[in-house]
């Protein structure tokens, strides 16, 4: 249906392992770095997708 991979709340654990397979290198850097900046001390689910 042109989704992507995704949680209740977000993307869960065990689709953790295919966010390669749902989005370019270049949308997971940006996805990266927004967390980077938002969280630059990952505090926020530090582990959860992006470690």
């Amino acid at each position: 249906m042109g989704g992507t991979i995704s949680g209740e709340h977000g993307i869960g654990l065990v689709q953790k392992g295919f966010m390669d397979l749902a989005f370019v290198p270049a949308a997971l850097d940006l996805q990266r770095g927004i967390k980077a900046l938002l969280d630059p001390k990952n505090i926020l689910n530090p582990g959860k997708i992006f470690t």
